[in-house]
């Protein structure tokens, strides 16, 4: 089954209706992400997104979501203007990597304004609304379909206010839930290592390294959904989160090495399945910024102590 058609039957079956984040259930949460992405990696990435849009919603007072499918395109806020006329706000622009182009019926859409960077759900369905053919020449997360979307004078509804996108705690809570997918994919790519029962000792060597980094992604993923049921406070997650998405980032990608240096290029060349998982965690953990990321958490230490 194509994923986008696993997509909307998890979505028709309520299996996208997670506990919000912050509400006591956030574990539950989380381990729903990571198993959707453990199954399929694109579609731990389209279920992160439309139940992040949900919560979005819930937490700025939004619209209500319904049936509809939604993402959430927010990358490059610069790429979208919006404008207001006679009280009816109106999205120009080209925005590029809207997961779910093909699928969504409305997204969440950053879009610069007069006084600075807003929220607004929009119809994708709209004729306003086009998602441009040949922007998504990709091989890993091909099936996300996260083509460039042009907006040509498209109906936005405001959610939230200037700023409130990025300055909520939800923002981080969000950002926790693309890792709880992170691990998931890597934990599919492992099961590999498993299935192949290794004796030799160096494939049970790489083995135990994944144990080693899995386990400690999962410790901290727990940690941080304990805390953002505890404390949901964007000043507070700022540094849990950070801290934990540059672990299982880190995790995932030792675990993508582990597993290919035990079993050679066998699966990457002959199971689709398994091939297809590696190439789309590549791409997916590209989400992340890489030492950006990383510099940023290391100014959160020099500010908040580093309390180990």
């Amino acid at each position: 089954m194509p994923t986008a058609s696993k997509f909307l039957a998890a979505h028709g079956s309520g299996a996208l209706d997670l506990p919000l984040p912050g509400h006591g259930r956030t574990a539950d949460r989380f381990a729903a992400l990571a198993g959707l992405a453990r199954t399929d990696t694109v579609l731990g990435r389209l279920a992160e997104g439309h139940t992040d849009a949900v919560a979005i919603l819930a937490e700025l007072d939004g619209p209500d979501p319904a049936d509809a499918v939604w993402g959430v395109w927010a990358a490059v806020p610069n790429s979208i203007v919006a404008v207001r006329e006679e009280g009816t706000w109106w999205l120009a622009g080209d925005r590029p990597w809207c997961s779910g182009a093909g699928v969504c019926t409305r997204a969440l859409v950053t879009a610069t304004t007069d006084d600075g960077v807003r929220l607004f759900a929009v119809d994708v369905t709209e004729p306003a609304v086009t998602a441009l053919d040949g922007t998504w020449p990709a091989v890993g997360m091909a099936g996300s379909d996260s083509r460039t979307v042009r907006f040509t004078r498209a109906r936005g509804i405001p959610v939230g206010g200037v700023g409130d996108y990025v300055n909520r705690p939800g923002f981080w809570a969000g950002g926790a839930g693309v890792a709880a997918c992170w691990y998931g994919a890597a934990v599919g790519v492992a099961e590999r290592l498993v299935s192949s029962a290794p004796t030799d000792p160096h494939a049970l060597a790489h083995l135990g390294a994944v144990d080693t980094a899995l386990g400690g992604a999962s410790a901290l993923l727990d940690q941080v959904s304990a805390l953002i049921d505890t404390e949901f406070d964007a000043a507070a997650l700022r540094r849990p989160v950070r801290r934990v998405r540059a672990a299982v980032e880190a995790a995932a990608t030792a675990t993508l090495d582990h597993v290919g240096r035990a079993l050679g290029a066998g699966p990457l060349c002959q199971d689709a399945e398994h091939a297809r998982r590696t190439a789309d965690l590549t791409v997916y953990l590209r989400q992340s910024h890489a030492e950006r990321d990383l510099a940023d958490l290391g100014t959160d230490v020099l500010l908040t102590g580093a309390g180990w």
